[in-house]
This record gives C-alpha cells, sequence and structure tokens, in this order.
C-alpha cells in the first residue's frame, strides 16, 4: 500500500476512543468494581465536555466560577499530572463530545468547533442544520451521531466530517432525555425526559442500528440519573459492558444529603444489567471518559441549602467540583472472550495492477468493475480512490467514468468490533488506444513520399 493512502486511512477511522493494552495500574493494585481519588482538575468545572485521545482526557469547557468559559486542560493517567491547553475559541457548557481522526468534536447548537491535540489548534465547522442542544454524541463509521436534546427530543441528525455536511436520519421511537453510548456499532440511548412539569419515570433503552436506520428497545436500567454519561469498555483490559453513571432524578438540581450517585453496569448480549460501586463523591453534570477500560468522572457540582429546607431567602448553596475519581470496572485485567482483536482481510481482484484502455477511441473515460473478497463478515465497507474520501458500498460494483491517466484504489472495511481490515492498493493506468486510422495514414504518406523521391532520383540519374 502507498505511504499516503495508509496513512489517510489511518488518519480517517481512528475511531473516538483510543486504546491501549496495557493497563494503567500494575495487577497487585487492581481492585475491580472500585474508586480511586486522582489529581484534581486545575480549574473547578461543571457542565464541562470530556474526550480521550492517544490515552490523555481533555475537560473542555463548561461553567466555572467566573460563569460560562472556554478552558481546555488535558490530563495525563500515566503521571497523573494536568497542563492547560488553548481554550476554546467559544466557550460553552453542557454540550457534545465526539472523537474522530484523533480530533475532538465539541457540539452545541450553532456551534461546533474541533480541537487538534497535536497541533493544539481549534477551527470551526459547519452547525447543525436544525438548531438542537445536545449533550451526548457518537461516532460509528466515521459519521457522527447525535440524537434527542431539546427542543427536539428524538431528532437524530448525523454529521460527516469528511465533507462537513449534515444530514437526518430516523428519529427515536419515544422521547427521551439520559444518556447514550456506542456498543458494537451501535447507539444506546437510555433514560426517560423531563418535560419542565413532570417525569417520566418509564426509563429506556433505545437501541439504534445506523447500518439499518432502524431502532429497537432492550432492557431499560433500574434508575432514571439526570446529568448522567454513559461509557462503554472495550473488552481489551475488563469484560465488554456500558457503564451509566448519574444522580437519581429529585424534584430539583438540590441535592439532599443521603442522596447517592449510581453506577449503574449493563451487558447487552444478556440485557441485564447489576449495579457497581457508587460513585463516592456525590455531584452532578460532571464528565466522564475511558482509558485503559478504566472509567474517570471529572468536575460537577452540588447545590444545597444552609438550613434545608426551612431557609429558603437566599437559594441554595453552589458548589463547583475539580474532583476526579477513577474507577476500575468489573473483571478488570481479565479480557472479555468475546473481543476480537483481528481485522479482516480484504483483496481486491479487479481492477489490476495494469494498464487499461477505453473503449472506444476518442473517448477520455473507461468503466471497470471493482471486485474484491472479504473473509468475514464486515459491518461496513469503503474505498478510496486516489487518494480521495472513502466511499461507502454495500459489495461489488463497478467504478464508472475512471479519466485517463494514472489511479490507485484502496478496499477496507469494518467488523463489527471496529477492527479495520485494508486491502493492498492497486495502481492501475487508462489510456485511449493508439488512433488505427492515423497508423495507416501516416504509413501510406510514408510510401508516397518514398515513391516519390525514387522518381525524382531515377530521372536525375538519366540526365
Amino acid at each position: 500500500m502507498g505511504k499516503s493512502v495508509a496513512l489517510l486511512l489511518v488518519l480517517f477511522f481512528l475511531t473516538a476512543s483510543c486504546i491501549a493494552v496495557n493497563p494503567a495500574i500494575s495487577s497487585t493494585e487492581i481492585v475491580e468494581n472500585s474508586w480511586v481519588s486522582k489529581a484534581p482538575m486545575l480549574q473547578a468545572r461543571y457542565g464541562l465536555g470530556m474526550a480521550a485521545v492517544n490515552n490523555k482526557i481533555y475537560a473542555i469547557g463548561g461553567y466555572a466560577e467566573n460563569g460560562v468559559v472556554g478552558t481546555n486542560e488535558e490530563y495525563d493517567p500515566a503521571t497523573d499530572t494536568w497542563t492547560y491547553k488553548t481554550s476554546m475559541r467559544t466557550p460553552i457548557a453542557e454540550f457534545a463530545t465526539a472523537v474522530y481522526q484523533n480530533k475532538i468534536y465539541c457540539i452545541r447548537e450553532s456551534v461546533i468547533e474541533v480541537y487538534d491535540p497535536v497541533t493544539d489548534t481549534w477551527e470551526t465547522k459547519s452547525p447543525m442544520p436544525i438548531s438542537q442542544w445536545v449533550t451526548h454524541a457518537n461516532v460509528v463509521s466515521g459519521k457522527i451521531y447525535t440524537i434527542g436534546g431539546s427542543p427536539n427530543k428524538t431528532l437524530n441528525q448525523v454529521y460527516d466530517p469528511a465533507t462537513d455536511t449534515w444530514t437526518t436520519r430516523a428519529s427515536m421511537p419515544y422521547e427521551a432525555g439520559g444518556v447514550s453510548v456506542v456498543f458494537n456499532n451501535k447507539i444506546y440511548v437510555m433514560g426517560g425526559f423531563f418535560d419542565g412539569q413532570a417525569i417520566n419515570f418509564k426509563t429506556l433503552t433505545q437501541i439504534y442500528d445506523p447500518l439499518t436506520n432502524e431502532w429497537s428497545l432492550g432492557k431499560p436500567p433500574t434508575t432514571f440519573v439526570v446529568y448522567g454519561f454513559a461509557e462503554a469498555t472495550s473488552g481489551v483490559m475488563a469484560p465488554k459492558r456500558i457503564y451509566v453513571v448519574g444522580c437519581p432524578y429529585e424534584d430539583s438540581a438540590v441535592m439532599s444529603s443521603d442522596l447517592l450517585c449510581t453506577n449503574q453496569v449493563y451487558d447487552p448480549e444478556k440485557d441485564s444489567w447489576v449495579a457497581g460501586a457508587d460513585i463516592p463523591t456525590r455531584r452532578l453534570a460532571f464528565g466522564v471518559t475511558v482509558v485503559n477500560d478504566l472509567l474517570y468522572v471529572i468536575g460537577g457540582f452540588t447545590q444545597t441549602y444552609e438550613d434545608y429546607p426551612e431557609d429558603w431567602m437566599y437559594g441554595p448553596k453552589t458548589t463547583l467540583y475539580a474532583t476526579n475519581e477513577q474507577y476500575t470496572p468489573f473483571g478488570y485485567g481479565t479480557p472479555d472472550p468475546s473481543y476480537d482483536g483481528t481485522a479482516p482481510e480484504v483483496a481486491v481482484v479487479s481492477p489490476e495492477n495494469k494498464t487499461y484502455y477505453t473503449a472506444d477511441a476518442g473517448l477520455n473515460f473507461t468503466n471497470i468493475a471493482l471486485n474484491f473478497t472479504v473473509d468475514e463478515p464486515v459491518f461496513s465497507l469503503h474505498y478510496v480512490l486516489d487518494s480521495g474520501t472513502p466511499v461507502e458500498i454495500s459489495g461489488n460494483m463497478t467504478l464508472a467514468e475512471l479519466a485517463v491517466g494514472v489511479h490507485n484504489l484502496t478496499v477496507f472495511g469494518f467488523d463489527a468490533s471496529g477492527n479495520m481490515g485494508t486491502s493492498e492498493t492497486t495502481y492501475f493506468t487508462i489510456k485511449e488506444p493508439f488512433p488505427t486510422t492515423l497508423v495507416v495514414t501516416v504509413s501510406l504518406s510514408s510510401v508516397a513520399i518514398v515513391g516519390i523521391g525514387l522518381l525524382v532520383y531515377f530521372k536525375k540519374r538519366k540526365h
């Protein structure tokens, strides 16, 4: 494969969470289903965005003591240290984050800012066509899905980073707030919704399949949580599960002294829930992300009354947190038996590494069959022609109207575990056939010229 194409593919489809196979803690320190405190953020905040790239955690934006901020802090779990990075261009809070090509997408209504940790720079992208306040976003096969939110609690808007464009897909069957996460290339949305007056205590687990554009239902969580998040373990260092962390709903954001923030664990394969260890520090609107199959819950806030419930004159007291707590999942240190770390093998049969000629003289393009094989079922297939934008396909097809010139082609596919298999890059050339009429004309002209030359020569000899 050509170096440029290989680099393009690697950059194009690195997913939202980057997982290393080495554990962050030694085997002697592992205590599954437990929490430990880590170094706090440099600035206490809540309603912040969280994301992990290359085993580093980024805590972005949110509400601080001085209002909405664009603060961007990088946390290194290996050294347990925080560092300030370049702030957002537009400070926002309570927004969705997603990672694509190792860049962090921060999405809220008319604001989409993208952070590149490598260059420590920000850029702005096209906003949603339908303005929507969303707090969760998920990446599947190179596209970012923003589902639910406000005012439309069922809307499903999809962003394509490759083209900087938006489309709309099948809406959720039921209105819902709550949390969402990707598991085996499907999006799980869990929770009920708050309509401003009453709570729907019938919580839901709605499952979206981007491949079929269809929704189904799973077993709902036991407790409806607010200001919560969901994350999934990969199976590399812990069994594949979905963890839903957050605080149970109360009549307001004011937290009672006996309120615990729960940790609910869902097994999609068995469609069952169990309780994990509760979050040690009670708080709302924190951020959550996963590195090496370890969960990190960071930031948050509480509101309490000094003499609750008698003294209402001055309103609740708001406390902001920089707290950073790490959770070790059930079975940590043992890979999931169902984890598939093997990528599918893709081989291109046609086009071949050779020269093709246009079908008719005078045309400057031709059609060539794209035929390939894959050694296992795949979730999605794409091809890249001439190092361009990946194109999604369902199987063998025809490459239509290829222009005269040199071309390169690579096919790749994702299996259900997210492994990417890539074919060798095929290099081929399209040329126009040498015109036969021109050859005949040139040949006859040459004979005529030679004949005339001989006649002149013999005439001169007679004289």
